[in-house]
């Protein structure tokens, strides 16, 4: 029979550093204390509320809102080691409401047994159903736990108002490079967590390099850094053409159903609209490199032609329609040409919000007005008892006109002269203005329904929608 060994301390030290080894870069450079946090001033700076509820142990629930690699799971670490308090991880993707009620029973009976508060940490919060959401009310509201999550979508749209009440809300910002390039520089220093044994020689650019293709992602940093090391050994030189071998492809930080989408879905229409074909372009090209749908960039354009250029520019609304139509003609990466250029086009063209202007008044019009009838001489009359009755009596075909306009009244009476359109004074709608006034102006010198020859005629004309009771006019 083989008689197991007594455990030393030595194994246990040998096995502590063993465990040590064996975890990423990223992770044995977690921060221990709040003065090795790299980056989040706003947060973190002395006097900050969440520095102070830190240091003083009394955390409270929170949620941690912010992109991959900025530090979100390390503060929570941090307010369960200073607060003393057990911290207990919860998985957002793995585990349901079972788990959630076997942790609140524990940290009750460790509260009544006199022990320690708990640190829930739910990384991933955003994933949680409704059910799961609501069952971590009860217990984060009574204290039998403190609730701190951490996630990387709006939680605005994603986690439910009960339990957002009962939370404060700190958003995390991308690290700066220079803050990536310090954590690197001390990981390279660091003989016990870091790789300061490998006495590792590092080009100042390929630092730098790293720093900024990390996209303020510590962890990615980090995870590069390692990467390279492996692949010089102990003593290599990391030069920039080794660092950018191990940084392999830049992928976009994007997420076609998420709030970055919509974020950058803003700033395309914002471009356009602001006549900027540079930024459009950009955040155009933005979509597509992140495996944006190119529909979701055409109805977005569709809809600003209309909203934001309108009549200034009527080519617009058919240049954003047509290039839709060639991408489906000639699909990616041709059809790309085509959007392009319809987004240099939208974002040159002149801008006008009329369009949008008029069809908010003219609702308006029609919601305050919903019983106004419509005024006799342009109501439809294919029988005889409606012209009897005095339909279509006094209307004045506008063709009878050698210019095409004869003056009369379209609007009910409760809304004569009111004015839904006016023309802006850029592009096509400079004309569309000068016709309108030209119009006002042969309707201020008379000629109203039923008056003057153009009447006479009309009247001695048969309808053209005679017999037709659908047939307008």
């Amino acid at each position: 029979m083989v008689r197991k060994r007594p455990t030393t301390g030595a194994d246990a030290t040998l096995f502590a550093s063993t465990m040590r080894d064996a975890q990423p870069l990223a992770a044995r450079m977690r921060p221990r204390v709040l003065d090795e946090f790299a980056g989040q001033g706003h947060l973190l700076a002395p006097g900050k509320p969440l520095r102070e509820a830190i240091e003083r142990g009394v955390p409270g629930s929170m949620i941690f809102w912010g992109p991959p690699g900025t530090g979100k799971t390390t503060l929570a670490h941090l307010a369960a080691s200073t607060s003393q308090r057990v911290f207990v991880p919860f998985s957002a993707v793995t585990e349901g409401v079972p788990r959630i009620r076997e942790i609140v029973a524990a940290a009750r009976a460790r509260l009544e047994a006199g022990g320690a508060q708990t640190i829930m940490f739910i990384d991933e919060i955003h994933r949680l159903n409704k059910a799961q959401q609501d069952s971590l009310l009860p217990p984060s509201e009574d204290g039998t736990i403190t609730l701190i999550g951490a996630t990387t979508e709006n939680p605005s749209f994603e986690i439910n108002g009960a339990l957002l009440s009962r939370s404060r809300v700190f958003v995390l910002q991308p690290l700066d490079p220079g803050d990536i390039e310090g954590l690197m520089r001390r990981a390279l220093a660091d003989e016990e967590r870091g790789l300061g044994r490998q006495r590792l020689d590092v080009e100042e650019d390929a630092l730098r390099a790293i720093a900024v293709e990390a996209d303020g992602d510590a962890r990615r940093a980090l995870t590069v850094l390692e990467a390279a090391s492996a692949h010089v050994g102990e003593s290599g030189r990391i030069t920039v053409e080794v660092a950018r071998e191990a940084m392999q492809k830049r992928f976009a930080h994007y997420d076609k159903t998420g709030e970055e989408h919509f974020n950058l879905l803003s700033a395309y229409h914002k471009s356009l609209r602001g006549s900027d074909p540079q930024g459009a372009l950009y955040w155009m090209a933005r979509m597509l490199d992140g495996g944006e749908d190119p529909m979701t960039l055409f109805r977005r354009a569709i809809a600003m032609a209309a909203e934001d250029i309108g009549l200034a520019d009527p080519n617009a609304l058919l240049m954003a329609v047509a290039a839709r139509d060639a991408f489906h003609m000639l699909g990616p990466p041709e059809g790309y040409l085509p959007l392009a250029e319809m987004t240099i086009y939208l974002a040159t063209a002149p801008k006008s919000n009329s369009t949008v202007v008029a069809l908010s008044a003219a609702l308006a019009a029609a919601r305050g007005t919903p019983a106004a009838p419509v005024p006799l001489h342009i109501r439809n009359a294919p029988t005889g008892l409606m012209k009897e009755l005095g339909y279509g009596r006094g209307y004045q075909y506008a063709h009878d006109s050698p210019d095409g306009y004869l003056p009369q009244e379209y609007l009910p009476d409760e809304l004569r002269g009111t004015t839904l359109y006016q023309p802006g004074t850029v592009g096509y709608e400079k004309k569309v203005a000068e016709r309108i006034a030209w119009w006002e102006q042969r309707k201020g010198g008379g000629g109203g329904a039923g008056e003057g020859a153009a009447g006479q005629q009309a009247a001695g004309r048969p309808e053209r929608s005679e017999g037709s009771p659908e047939a307008s006019e």
